[in-house]
C-alpha cells in the first residue's frame, strides 16, 4: 500500500495539497451545525426572544451552505484528479505493451481489461486517496469531540459505536480482498479466451470462468451485507444508549435537552462519514489488489505463476 500511495503522491502531489486543505475546512465545520442546533433547542426550552431564534437559524443555514459549497468544490476537484490519472495509466499500460512487442507478456485480451476496467478503478481512486480519509476522519473527530465536550459520557457512547465497527470491517475486508483478486484473474482468463480462440470451441471453458466469477461476486455480496447488518445493529445500540443515558441526565438535572438532541444528531452525523470511510477502505483494498496485478502483468513472466512483483 505504501508503494501505491508513493506513486499517487508523485503524480498528483500539488493537487493533493489543495484537496487536503478543502477536506480540513469541511471537517472543521462539521460540528458547527450541531452547536447551533443545541443553542436553538435550548433557546426554545428557555422561551427566548424570536429575534435571537431567527439569527440562530440564519447562522445555521449559512454554515450548512458554506459547508455544501466546499464539499462541491472538493468533489469536483477529486473527480478531476482521478480522471487525469486514469488517462495517464491507460497511456502508460499501452506504451509498455508496445515496448515489449513481439515478446509482450500481456495478451491483447488482458490489455483490453487492464486499459478499461482495471485502469478506471486504480486511476479514479487517486483523487480520493488522501482527501477522503482526511475529510472523513476529521469529521468523525470533530463531531465526537463536540459531543464529548458537551457531555463526556455521551461522547464515550459515540466513540464506542465506532471502535467495534473498525474491527469488523478490517477482518471482513481481508476476505473480500482475496475474493477480488481471484475474480480479476478469472476475468482476465475469460478475456484471453475471447481474444485467442474460436468462439464455438471455447464456449464451455468461457462459461465455466463466468460461473466462477458469479460465485465469487455472490460471496463478496454476502460479506458486504453481513458487515452492513452488524454496523446497523451497533448504531442502533448507540442511539438507544444516548437516549437512555441522556434522558436520565436530563431527569437528574445533569444536562439539558439541547445537548441530548444535538448528541443524537451528532450520532446520526457520524454514520455518513463512517460509511464513507468504510467504503473508502474497501475501495483502497480492492484498488491496491488491482494496482499490484497491473504491476505483476509487466514484471512477471508467464511461467512465474501467481507471485507478486515489486
Amino acid at each position: 500500500m505504501l508503494a501505491f500511495y508513493r506513486a499517487i503522491w508523485r503524480l498528483t502531489w500539488r493537487r493533493q495539497l489543495v484537496l487536503v486543505a478543502l477536506s480540513l475546512a469541511v471537517a472543521g465545520l462539521a460540528a458547527a451545525p450541531l452547536r447551533l442546533q443545541q443553542e436553538i433547542i435550548n433557546h426554545l426550552v428557555a422561551a427566548g426572544a424570536l429575534a435571537t431564534l431567527a439569527w440562530l437559524c440564519v447562522g445555521y443555514l449559512g454554515v450548512v451552505a458554506l459547508s455544501g459549497g466546499l464539499k462541491f468544490a472538493l468533489s469536483f476537484l477529486t473527480a478531476g484528479v482521478g480522471e487525469r490519472v486514469v488517462r495517464l495509466i491507460r497511456g502508460r499500460v499501452y506504451a509498455r505493451t508496445v515496448e515489449q512487442e513481439p515478446e509482450a507478456r500481456v495478451s491483447r485480451g488482458t490489455l483490453v481489461t487492464m486499459t478499461s476496467a482495471e485502469a478506471e478503478g486504480v486511476g479514479a481512486f487517486a483523487g480520493a486517496a488522501i482527501a477522503t480519509p482526511v475529510l472523513q476522519i476529521g469529521t468523525l473527530i470533530s463531531v465526537i469531540g463536540f459531543i464529548a465536550a458537551s457531555q463526556p459520557e455521551l461522547g464515550l457512547i459515540a466513540l464506542a459505536v465506532i471502535v467495534p465497527q473498525v474491527v469488523i470491517v478490517v477482518v471482513i475486508q481481508a476476505r473480500i480482498n482475496r475474493a477480488a483478486r481471484a475474480r480479476t484473474r478469472k476475468l482476465r482468463d475469460a478475456s484471453d479466451r475471447l481474444s485467442a480462440g474460436e468462439l464455438a470451441r471455447i464456449e464451455a471453458e468461457l462459461m465455466a470462468d463466468y460461473d466462477e466469477v458469479l460465485a465469487i461476486r455472490l460471496r463478496i455480496f454476502a460479506l458486504k451485507l453481513s458487515t452492513k447488518f452488524l454496523q446497523n445493529l451497533i448504531s442502533a445500540v448507540g442511539t438507544a444508549g444516548i437516549l437512555l443515558l441522556g434522558g436520565w441526565f436530563v431527569l437528574e438535572g445533569r444536562t439539558d435537552t439541547g445537548t441530548v438532541v444535538a448528541s443524537l444528531s451528532g450520532l446520526t452525523r457520524l454514520e455518513g462519514p463512517w460509511r464513507e470511510l468504510v467504503a473508502f477502505y474497501r475501495q483502497a483494498s480492492i484498488t491496491r489488489v488491482n494496482y499490484e496485478m497491473l504491476v505483476e502483468a509487466f514484471v512477471q513472466s508467464p511461467e512465474a505463476g501467481g507471485g507478486r512483483g515489486t
